[in-house]
């Protein structure tokens, strides 16, 4: 199994044998389900879909609820799809545990950044600001400055930093170290920080599939 599914429940600190305190994230893992076994015959790759946490029925629709029907489960909150090479061995609605993981091990951790709405250039895209900290100037020290040519181009380049959105965008870390396992409530400690709210889920690959 290329991993699991898994949820931020937040961020602590623990202590080392040698005195050292780590922060660390600790993430709620599963129990996850296999929803749909993708194969090169019928889908054109292979690949595994997991489901995780129920959801309610009455807030399921139809063709969602005979997917997860087909598979013999209950409808899942979450599902995430993971690529594989070999899935002959998988059988649909099989449940697979934490202890797919275990201590010490490298985790890759996939997740959606937390938003921070509409920010400008300077905590965008660490602009330093234009125009004088002195003599009463107060109105322009956060902006962008020019933005491009006058009459030629008359136009602005496609990508070029600006104010915007930020943030609630796909991302990934890479060789987080897991610390603890709790097997009995399926938590995993990792050393390290992980993108996300509280709440939010997470994709947890072995490092060996990436």
């Amino acid at each position: 199994m290329p991993g699991l599914i898994g949820k931020n429940i937040g961020m602590t600190s623990i202590f080392l044998e040698n005195g050292e305190n780590i922060p660390c994230t600790i993430i709620q893992v599963g129990p996850c389900y296999i929803v749909q076994i993708k194969t090169i015959k019928n889908d054109g790759y292979s690949s595994i879909q997991l489901g995780v946490d129920e959801k309610k029925i009455k807030k399921t629709n139809k063709s969602l609820f005979n997917h997860f029907k087909k598979a013999g489960l209950s409808p899942k909150k979450k599902l995430f799809e993971f690529k594989m090479n070999k899935v002959s061995d998988l059988v649909l609605g099989d449940l697979i545990k934490i202890d797919l993981f275990k201590e010490g091990e490298l985790v890759n951790i996939k997740g959606i950044s937390k938003g921070k709405g509409f920010q400008g250039v300077i905590k965008r895209h660490n602009f330093s600001g234009v125009g004088e900290r002195t003599h009463g100037q107060h109105n322009r020290l956060r902006a962008p400055g020019s933005i491009g040519a006058g009459s030629d181009p008359s136009r602005v380049f496609k990508g070029k930093k600006m104010a915007g959105k930020m943030g609630k965008k796909n991302v990934t870390i890479k060789n987080l170290k897991i610390l603890k396992i709790d097997f009995d409530q399926n938590l995993i400690i990792l050393k390290g920080s992980v993108p996300g709210n509280k709440n939010s889920y997470l994709m947890i690959q072995k490092k060996e599939w990436n």
